[in-house]
This record gives C-alpha cells, sequence and structure tokens, in this order.
C-alpha cells in the first residue's frame, strides 16, 4: 500500500537532490529493507558496496554518528520521513454530544417533554366543557394554565444538562489520556551516538543516518542495518509470526526492523528507515491506520491485488498452522479481567430490570385508576372534544413512568467507577505508579501475594563492591593496590575493564560530596568502582582494546549466567575473560592464581573448602558474589560456538563480594502488607545464602516462622514428576510456605505465578502481582494478575508486558497501589450506599404516591434533579476520597466478595425506612403539620404548592446528609473523619445545599416549587439533620443479629464462566455480563448504556493513548504494545460491505486469517501482547449482534 511520501516521489524534484545529497532515495531504502539474510548482504555489497559505504552515502560516520547539526538533522527529516505516526484526530466535543444523545431512556424522556409541550399550547375547544371538568377551572389558575409548557421546556433542559454532563466526562477523559500518552512518549528514549557522545535520545527525533546502539532488552525504534554486533539475538515474532530467536551478524544476516526485541547481545546499527516508511510503518499504512489515508487506501484496495507483495517477506516463513495453535489457546487457563466492572455490570442489569418493572406497573396503574375512577365510578362519556386534555393526562402519567425509570437505573454508577479510576490513575502517577491497563488498579486491591524481585526493587541498586579474595587471601575491604601482584593487578583491570559491556560507566558525581553515577548495568558499575578504589583507569583499557576489536562476545543471559569476552594476544592466540555467579564459575575453573600470581591447580575439594570458608560467610552477610576468571587460547583457533567447550579450564583471578543494601524503606512497606493480608515471596537470581539474609533484613522472612527458602533446583525437583511436568498438587504443598525462592530462572518465576494462580488451596482464588525487569521476566508479568516493570532498570520488553511500571523501581510504591486498589473498591461501594438508598426512596415515594394519589409526590424535573444532578456529584464526591492507612488494616476482599456487604445493605434500608416514614408523613400528614393547603390530587396546571415544595425540600436535604452518611461503609461512627482532607467532597455538599435553596426560592413553575418560610426551612434542616443521628442509631444494631440480610452484587460463578468465555483469550466480566442473549433489550432500554459508554472510552481512551497505533506518535510505542485495536463503538460505524471484507482479505493475505469472533472482541483482549505470541496479522469480523464492529490486529 502505497503512502504520501510514495505519491509525491515520481513527479517531485526531491528525487534528484535525494540522490545528490544522499546517494540513495526513501524508495531505495525501503526496498532494501523488506530483503532479508543472503539477499539482503548481496544487495548490500552489490549495490552500496558494503554496510560502510552506505553509512557514507548516508553522510554518517559509523564510529561518531551524525554531527547533530539541527539544518542537517531537519533536512533528513523532510527528505526521509519522521520517525512517528500522525495520531487520530481526538472527537470533537459536539461529535460526543451527539453520542450522548443517543441514549435511549434520554430519547423517551425527549418524545414525551415535546408531546407534553405541545399538547401545553394546544388549547382544546372542550376545555369549558363541564363533562371534561378535570383541568383548571379557577379564573386565578387561568395564567398558570398558560405556563403548562414549562415543565416540558425544564425537563429538556434537564436532558441537555446530562447531555452536557456526559460529553463533558468523556471529553476530559480523552483529554486526560493523551496526556498519559504524551507522558510515556517523553519517557521512552534511545541510546544514539551523536558527535562521538552516546545519548539518550527520545525516539520520535531518531533520524535516518543515526548511529543507534542497541543492547539486550531493547525494543528497536526505527529500521536499520548491523553495523558491528556481539551474540546478537533478535525476537521477531512480532513481525513474522516464527517464536525462534533470529540470530543477527554482519555475515549471515544485518537487517534489524523496528518493533522486534532485542533478546540477547549488543551492537550498533544505522537506522535506514523510520516512521511510515519502516516496515512497522508500511504495515500502519496496509491497515489504513494513519491519518488522512484512509479513503483513498480504501479506493486503492479495491483495484490493487498486488500491495500485500509489500507485507510478504514478514510472513513468508509462516509455518505454524493457525488452527492448531487455536487448539493449544483453548485449553489454557482463562486471564480473568474487570472482576469489579463485571459485578457492578450485573447489578445495574438487575436494578435496571426491578426498575422498568416498576415504571410499567406504575403506568399501568395510573391509566386504570384514572379510566376506572372516570368513566366506570363517574360514568362519563367519553367525548371527542375531551381526547386532548384526556391525552394531556396519559402524557403526564407517561413520564412519571418514565421519571420511575430514570430513578430506578443507577446510571451514576458507571459514572462514579470512571471517576474513581481517573481520579485513582491521576493520583498513583505521584505515587510513582504509571497505570498501563485500568483493569489493573481495582485488581490490585484484591492482591493476596507479591512476587518481588530483589536487586533495585527491595535494595537500593546502588552497588558497591566491600570484599575482595584475591591471591588465597579474604580483605574485607578494598585492599591497597601494592598489596597485589602486578601481574594479578594488570589482569583483574583488564577482566573487568574489557568484559563489562561498554555502555556500562561509573560518572563523576553531579554535586560536590555526592556518590558517583552509575550508567548501565550496576553490578558492572561496581566492579568498575573497584577498578577505580584500586586506583587504577579503566578508561584506559578501554581505549587500548575499543568495541571493534573484541573478537567474540559472550552476553550475559539468564540461562548462562556469565559473561565472557574473548580477545586475540598481540602474537597469536586469544583471551578469553569471564565474570558470573561464583559457584557458576568456580565450577568452570580448574586453576587458580596463588599469592605470587602463578595458576595453580584447583580441584573440587579446593573449590568446596572455598564455597565454605569465602563465598557462604560473604553470602550470609547479604552480599553479592561475583567471580572474575580468563583462559587462554594458544592452539590456534577453537570452535567458538561450542560454548560448553569454550567455558570450561578457567582460571580463577578473583571473587568479591557486592553489597546492595536495603532500601530504608522497604521494611516498613511489608510489614503493612503483612497487615493487609498480602504475602510477599522473592525471586531472585542471586545466591540462596545472600536471598535469606536479604529477606531477614526486610522482614520477609522472621526467625522462628514456618517458612521455605528454595533454589531453582530444588523447588523443579520437588513439584515435577519423573517426565519431568509440574504438577499443581505438588506445587500446592510448596507454594504457601515458600517465601524466597533463590537461582531462579524466568521459567522457574513464571511457574511459581501460574501455579499459585492456578490453586484450588483455600477457599478464595490466589490475586497476584508481580515485579520484574529483565526481558525474560515477560511471561510471568502477563500471567500475573498485575504485572509492574521497572520504570528505570526495567528493559522495554518488560515494560510491555505490564500493566503498571513503576518510575522510581521502589517496593514501597507497589504498597501504594495496593492501598489505591482498596480505595477505589471502597469508593464505589461508598456511592452504592448512597445511591441505592435514593432509587429504593424515589421509587416507593414515586409508585406509592402514584398508585394513592395518582400523581408522585417528586415531579419529573425535581427527580431529574435528584437522579441526574446530585447523583453525578456525590459520585465525583464520593469516589474522590483519598485513601487513608487503615484500607492496609485489613484482609482484601477477595474475588467473589459482593459489591453491597451485609453492613450496607443494614445502612441502605434502615435509611430507606428514616426516609420513607418521613416522607409519607410529610404527604399525608404535612398540611395538617404545617398548617398549609394539601398538594393532593391537584388539577393538571394547578400552581405548586407549598406542601409539596417541603417534601422535595426535606428529600434533596435527607440526601445531603446521608451523603455524609456514606462515607463510612464498615459501620464506623465517626463519619466526618477526614472530611476535610477531601476538598471536593466538601464543596460538592456545600454546592448542592446552595443550588436547592436557589431551586426552592427562585425555581418557580419549571422546578414545581414555591417559596418556603424561614421555620419551615428550618422544620426541613432538622429533619435532614436527623439522619446523621438515625445512622448512629443504626450503626449500634449489630449486624451479626440480622441473618434475614441479604449480599447482593456478586461477581459472575465459575459455572457461568466455563459456560460463556469459550473460545475467548481472556474472560473480561463486564462484557460477559453484557454479551448475555436475555439481556440485549436491557442495553437499548437503560441510561447506563450511555454511561458504560463513558467509562469503556475511558478504557479506550487509555488502550487508544497506549495500545492503539493510530494514537501512537511513535512506532517505538506502538511495537512497545503489539496488540492493537481500531475499535469503534455502536452505530456510528457502518460495518463493512462484503466488498470491504475481501479486500481486507485480500490485503491480509499472506499468513493472515479471517476469524469468526464470538460476539464482541474487546479492544483490551490479550492486554499486554508479547512478542511471543503476537504472531499473525487478524483482521476480526465482528458477530451482526455486536455492537462493537472491531478489528483487532496483533502486527
Amino acid at each position: 500500500m502505497t503512502n504520501p511520501t510514495e505519491h509525491a516521489l515520481p513527479a517531485n524534484s526531491i528525487i534528484e537532490s535525494h540522490e545528490g545529497e544522499f546517494g540513495c532515495t526513501v524508495m531505495d531504502l525501503r526496498k532494501l529493507m523488506e530483503l532479508r539474510s543472503a539477499d539482503a548482504i548481496n544487495q548490500i555489497n552489490v549495490h552500496y558496496g558494503g554496510v560502510m559505504n552506505l553509512c557514507s552515502r548516508l553522510k554518517t560516520n559509523p564510529v561518531e554518528g551524525l554531527s547533530g547539526n539541527p539544518a542537517d538533522l531537519e533536512k533528513r527529516k523532510q527528505l526521509f520521513g519522521q520517525n512517528l505516526i500522525p495520531p487520530k484526530k481526538p472527537k470533537t466535543f459536539l461529535e460526543l454530544v451527539w453520542e450522548a444523545l443517543q441514549d435511549v431512556t434520554l430519547i423517551i424522556l425527549e418524545i414525551a417533554a415535546i408531546i407534553s409541550l405541545v399538547l401545553s399550547f394546544y388549547r382544546p375547544p372542550g376545555e369549558e366543557n363541564e363533562q371534561c371538568g378535570l383541568a383548571v377551572t379557577s379564573p386565578e389558575d387561568e395564567g398558570e394554565a398558560e405556563a403548562g409548557w414549562i415543565e416540558g421546556a425544564a425537563i429538556l433542559f434537564s436532558v441537555i444538562i446530562v447531555v452536557l454532563v456526559t460529553a463533558f466526562n468523556d471529553w476530559s477523559k480523552e483529554k486526560q489520556f493523551r496526556g498519559l500518552q504524551n507522558r510515556i512518549e517523553k519517557e521512552q528514549k534511545f541510546s544514539v551516538i551523536r558527535n562521538g557522545h552516546i545519548i539518550q535520545l527520545p525516539v520520535a527525533e531518531i533520524v535516518v543516518g543515526d548511529i543507534a546502539q542497541i543492547k539486550y532488552g531493547d525494543l528497536l525504534p526505527a529500521d536499520g542495518i548491523l553495523i558491528q554486533g556481539n551474540d546478537l539475538k533478535i525476537d521477531e515474532s512480532s513481525l513474522t509470526g516464527e517464536s525462534d530467536h533470529v540470530k543477527k551478524s554482519l555475515e549471515r544476516d544485518p537487517m534489524l526492523l523496528s518493533g522486534t526485541h532485542v533478546m540477547e547481545g549488543s551492537g550498533r546499527m544505522v537506522v535506514t528507515a523510520v516512521g511510515i516508511n519502516s516496515q512497522t510503518g508500511i504495515i500502519f499504512t496496509l491497515l489504513g491506520a494513519s491519518e488522512g489515508e484512509e479513503e483513498e487506501k480504501k479506493k486503492k484496495a479495491k483495484t490493487q491485488d498486488g500491495v500485500a507483495l509489500e507485507i510478504q517477506p514478514l510472513n513468508s516463513q509462516e509455518g505454524i498452522d493457525n488452527e492448531e495453535k487455536e487448539k493449544k489457546a483453548a485449553k489454557l487457563p482463562k486471564k480473568e479481567k474487570s472482576v469489579l466492572q463485571g459485578k457492578l455490570t450485573r447489578l445495574a442489569v438487575q436494578i435496571g430490570k426491578a426498575g422498568l418493572i416498576m415504571s410499567a406497573i406504575t403506568v399501568l396503574i395510573l391509566i386504570l385508576y384514572f379510566v376506572i375512577d372516570n368513566f366506570v365510578i363517574q360514568r362519563k362519556p367519553w367525548l371527542a372534544e375531551c381526547t386532548p386534555i384526556y391525552v394531556q393526562y396519559f402524557v403526564k402519567f407517561f413520564i412519571i413512568g418514565i421519571t420511575v425509570l430514570v430513578v430506578a437505573v443507577p446510571e451514576g454508577l458507571p459514572l462514579a467507577v470512571t471517576i474513581s479510576l481517573a481520579y485513582s490513575v491521576k493520583k498513583m502517577m505521584k505515587d510513582n505508579n504509571l497505570v498501563r491497563h485500568l483493569d489493573a488498579c481495582e485488581t490490585m486491591g484484591n492482591a493476596t501475594a507479591i512476587c518481588s524481585d530483589k536487586t533495585g526493587t527491595l535494595t537500593m541498586n546502588r552497588m558497591t563492591v566491600v570484599q575482595a579474595y584475591i591471591g588465597e587471601t579474604r580483605y574485607h575491604q578494598i585492599p591497597s593496590p601494592d598489596v597485589l601482584v602486578p601481574k594479578v593487578l594488570d589482569l583483574l583491570v583488564n577482566g573487568i575493564s574489557i568484559n563489562s559491556a561498554y555502555t556500562s560507566k561509573v560518572l563523576p558525581p553531579e554535586k560536590e560530596g555526592g556518590l558517583p553515577r552509575q550508567v548501565g548495568n550496576k553490578t558492572e558499575c561496581a566492579l568498575l568502582g573497584f577498578v577505580t578504589d584500586l586506583k587504577q583507569d579503566y578508561h584506559a583499557v578501554r581505549s587500548e582494546v575499543p568495541e571493534e576489536k573484541l573478537y567474540k562476545v559472550y552476553t550475559f543471559n539468564s540461562v548462562r549466567k556469565s559473561m565472557s569476552t574473548v580477545i586475540e594476544k598481540p602474537r597469536s592466540g586469544y583471551r578469553m575473560y569471564s565474570k558470573g555467579a561464583s559457584e557458576i564459575i568456580l565450577r568452570k575453573c580448574n586453576r587458580i592464581l596463588d599469592k605470587k600470581g602463578e595458576a595453580v591447580p584447583f580441584k573440587n575439594k579446593d573449590r568446596d573448602e572455598m564455597v565454605r570458608t569465602v563465598i557462604e560467610p560473604m553470602a550470609s552477610e547479604g552480599l553479592r558474589t561475583i567471580c572474575i576468571a580468563y583462559r587462554d587460547f594458544n592452539d590456534g583457533e577453537p570452535p567458538w560456538d561450542n560454548e560448553s567447550e569454550i567455558l570450561t579450564e578457567l582460571t580463577c583471578i578473583a571473587v568479591v563480594g557486592i553489597e546492595d543494601p536495603v532500601r530504608p524503606e522497604v521494611p516498613e512497606a511489608i510489614a503493612k502488607c503483612k497487615r493487609a493480608g498480602i504475602t510477599v515471596r522473592m525471586v531472585t537470581g542471586d545466591n540462596i545464602n545472600t536471598a535469606r539474609a536479604i529477606a531477614t533484613k526486610c522482614g520477609i522472612v522472621t526467625p522462628g516462622d514456618d517458612f521455605l527458602c528454595l533454589e531453582g533446583k530444588e523447588f523443579n525437583r520437588l513439584i515435577r514428576n519423573e517426565k519431568g511436568e509440574v504438577e499443581q498438587e505438588k506445587l500446592d504443598k510448596i507454594w504457601p510456605k515458600l517465601r524466597v525462592l533463590a537461582r531462579s530462572s524466568p521459567t522457574d518465576k513464571h511457574t511459581l505465578v501460574k501455579g499459585i494462580i492456578d490453586s484450588t488451596v483455600g477457599e478464595q482464588r490466589q490475586v497476584v502481582a508481580v515485579t520484574g525487569d529483565g526481558t525474560n521476566d515477560g511471561p510471568a508479568l502477563k500471567k500475573a494478575d498485575v504485572g509492574f516493570a521497572m520504570g528505570i532498570a526495567g528493559t522495554d520488553v518488560a515494560k510491555e508486558a505490564s500493566d503498571i511500571i513503576l518510575t522510581d523501581d521502589n517496593f514501597t510504591s507497589i504498597v501504594k497501589a495496593v492501598m489505591w486498589g482498596r480505595n477505589v473498591y471502597d469508593s464505589i461501594s461508598k456511592f452504592l450506599q448512597f445511591q441505592l438508598t435514593v432509587n429504593v426512596v424515589a421509587v416507593i415515594v414515586a409508585f406509592t404516591g402514584a398508585c394513592i394519589t395518582q400523581d408522585s409526590p417528586l415531579k419529573a424535573v425535581q427527580m431529574l434533579w435528584v437522579n441526574l444532578i446530585m447523583d453525578t456529584f456525590a459520585s465525583l464526591a464520593l469516589a474522590t476520597e483519598p485513601p487513608t492507612d487503615s484500607l492496609l488494616k485489613r484482609r482484601p476482599y477477595g474475588r467473589n466478595k459482593p459489591l453491597i456487604s451485609r453492613t450496607m445493605m443494614k445502612n441502605i434500608l434502615g435509611h430507606a425506612v428514616y426516609q420513607l416514614t418521613v416522607i409519607f408523613f410529610l404527604v399525608f400528614a404535612g398540611e395538617k403539620f404545617f398548617d398549609i393547603d394539601s398538594g393532593r390530587r391537584a388539577p393538571l396546571h394547578s400552581p405548586p404548592s407549598q406542601h409539596y415544595t417541603i417534601i422535595f425540600n426535606t428529600f434533596v436535604l435527607m440526601q445531603l446528609f446521608n451523603e455524609i452518611n456514606s462515607r463510612k461503609i464498615h459501620g464506623e461512627r465517626n463519619v466526618f473523619s477526614g472530611i476535610f482532607r477531601n476538598l471536593i467532597f466538601c464543596s460538592v455538599v456545600l454546592g448542592t445545599f446552595v443550588s436547592q435553596i436557589i431551586i426552592v426560592e427562585f425555581g418557580g413553575k419549571p422546578f414545581s416549587c414555591t417559596n418556603l418560610t424561614l421555620s419551615q426551612w428550618f422544620w426541613c434542616l432538622f429533619i435532614g439533620f436527623g439522619e446523621l443521628l438515625w445512622g448512629q442509631v443504626i450503626s449500634t444494631i449489630p449486624t451479626q443479629s440480622l441473618k434475614f440480610l441479604k449480599e447482593a452484587g456478586h461477581g459472575t460463578t465459575k459455572e457461568e464462566i466455563t459456560k460463556d468465555a469459550e473460545g475467548l483469550d481472556e474472560i473480561d466480566h463486564a462484557e460477559m455480563e453484557l454479551r448475555r442473549g436475555q439481556i440485549l433489550w436491557f442495553r437499548g432500554l437503560n441510561r447506563i448504556q450511555t454511561q458504560i459508554k463513558v467509562v469503556k472510552a475511558f478504557h479506550s481512551s487509555l488502550h487508544e493513548s497506549i495500545q492503539k497505533p493510530k494514537n501512537q506518535n511513535s512506532i517505538h510505542n506502538f511495537m512497545t504494545h503489539p496488540e492493537f485495536a481500531i475499535d469503534e463503538e455502536g452505530p456510528r460505524t457502518p460495518l463493512l460491505d462484503e466488498q470491504e471484507e475481501e479486500t481486507f482479505e485480500k490485503v491480509s493475505k499472506p499468513g493472515t486469517r479471517m476469524l469468526p469472533s464470538d460476539g464482541e472482541v474487546t479492544p483490551q483482549a490479550n492486554k499486554n501482547n508479547n512478542a511471543v505470541d503476537c504472531c499473525q496479522v487478524q483482521i476480526v469480523a465482528c458477530h451482526s449482534d455486536s455492537p462493537l464492529h472491531s478489528l483487532e490486529t496483533s502486527v
């Protein structure tokens, strides 16, 4: 598929200047990047004369990089494009208003209001007819009859306010998440060499010709060609679907593609294609993600079958049968998400059904009562001229019925979730938690287990060598260089300086008297610091042996647990330096340097002795031990690929003990976790003694506890059967007591997390949070309920697999996330308690009032004020309660705990009883109590009465005081504690009170209100204040004694999950509740539909910002989340017609497939897709009954 750059080229003179200036065009480079392995090498050598020649054509220096001259960079951006994809325009405010207007309940209200308006202007001839004598007849009320239009107009006005509030909410969410996206983008940087210096450059600033440094864990931000590489292996599955890692070298395959992950090694590449010209960008263009190309593409796609050729090399090796993959995937246990959304949706559906039935019965009773009273009891004939008056009555009844429905449906509920999550996400950023998936915020509140890394999370990741064993002597502090034999010192300095990544370095402190800055791998920095402490200069060694002179590098990975570098010796032969975990390297040593610096034999018994006397004592002090060794090859070139033969017969130079102090705040944070019922487990690659020592310092293990500390090998032996398969039963015996897993591989971490999640031990399923920083932590981060990636030390791959990024790499931030998660849950429960009290009372009042007095004591506009306006404000007030430490003093709720506990049910019903008693007393005896005229059975257009104004005012004030009661949901007595910490709450309560005064005193006919005297106001306030006193009475009643109370808002049961979740990658409870066939009618009938759109917009705007490519301003960002969804909601998206579907099939032919989808495909399905399993471009055609037409693509 072509893009604007291509279109412009043939007719444009830029080509000549291109050729003249850079010796290759955008199209030349694009074509070059589509080639692989031998073809690519051939093309580079034949057409460009080698990689170095290509660099000179691109006017860049392979060692120094670009000069960084702004004019040159600008020219490159103009000719070769920028490294970003134009974002999709946000929806305008008017579009959001139009969406909010689609709500069915609002449409019904609008129609009813318009009919009411039209009829109020219509003066029927029968109005004077005695037979129709139901309308207003007294002369002073004639003016009021003229004002009959006001009610209809007021309802329309209320609807407009609701629509504007909804649209504003949508708009602010979108704005907020675009801000979040920009923040994430600013944080995405890449190492680039400019003017001989390595700098961290924002990904969008990278241009063609830049020399980029690549290392383990990077996600490539642009296409490029390798200039120099060490043991480089790339995971290209995000483009090719092949899960095997591809070895990259100048001789075999130097082509590096954007969006692929560096799994091992390091190197340098020259950038050859950026933005929409890179391989990822081409896929974007094909899928129409780029703004402004969609229309053009559709036309093109119909006429051009050959477009897919550009993508063919990417899919040419797709050998795995997709159907088989699907079968395998179906058997895997599914990840559940949005449990809270599921519970809420289920509850809202149940309330909505009840409301619908109540409103239907209300209308029916009103109509029947009217008809029977008039035409049966009073035996009046139906006169044609009276019909308009009767219709007015029926419209009034209908409006009352709709009002009951509006009041019954808790549309403030999804809004409360939205606000609560939005508020939490914003505040969590200040607490160093960058939330990538909204569900994680809620799930964290239920966490029961945290599997944490040691280095950097529990410890400071500020490593220093504090002890050493050199030449048969153990030094408890760093020795003076004079003590060491020059030969040994030389070997030690070279072994550290050369056999460390050249990107690791120790820089002088930023402030005087501060600590030196460590850049790169912290362990290597500690070793380089050791060289400096020995009064030696590692820079001099590195300039003598630059990176280009390194003959072979075996980079560190989780299998080797060591790193080795081979250099050529000056005369002949090779020398290899190795460093790594002491027990692993010592096993490969057969010689050791003695006091004189001579290599002496090192037997098994010597090694055991050394472990006992040197390594274990160091480890028990919490030190990490690293062994440094070397080997000479003097007899020609050995077989470098045979690692087991190369990495043996080493000579040990030294063993050093590195200290990484525990973060001072961690022990307290872990104590908080224990109090909160959360078990913390340490999973580390370190020695078991070091791990146990650190775990004791942190408080993860306390002496005298019944706990297990295991090494990875022992752990596997205990949980696997003879065939080597993990047995859940065996694992269930171990994990409850396991606290430390040392020398663990990423697979062990994944096995442990999966085992804990799948375990059926205990009543509740465990909710597991995991921290990770390395590329290989990806699977465990994805499997966990909440994955935390390290913002500082974490690789791009780990961040991609995570749900929350810890911007300070600190364990205490995880505890804050737990607090916020629990707070979200409590905020929603608080709002539920308030909302349901309002709903129960309003529905019963409207229903009984209508049945007994033929009119609701609360008028339609009043109910709209109470329901829509107050609920929106109340959701704002209660959903923004800041978290307190008391949240961490209780155990997790658990996934199956109902939203409405017995205590809450007691509060809801208790306050409903008080309010109903007061209101019914006022309705039937209020006129006598206040000595005023009765407002019951008023004629059609009668003026507002003081009687009904007092009822409305008292009702609102009772809700206002009950809002304060709702701040506590666990039966606490002091409902005012911390009230002034929440300014939003105070301002909402005050604002609502002021608005109520204005409505009552100046609302007049539109609000069916009239002025009240001061004493009447005081009575209303006194009754409202009674709510607080009544709250104290309720809290004295023990909940245990009220056995008849039921809980409500349960989650979906396991049986329902299994039945409904067939064929789904993940279980999304909210979606599942909505997908059930029998409630599809409800979707179109209830106010929740609109508000769920708010939540969805909120979800998807987060996903758009973070996951969708069309909203990614940089390719790097897009590929950090390889799965993206083009997801439009509801009726505004025309479904693909057959022609277009065929076209899409053609576009995606090689290695792609059309999938029939079971219902909706949520934008979050397979939410943090790791490179390994995003192997197909899927174009998913939705089921016809799905309101979402969603196109999911994993490129």
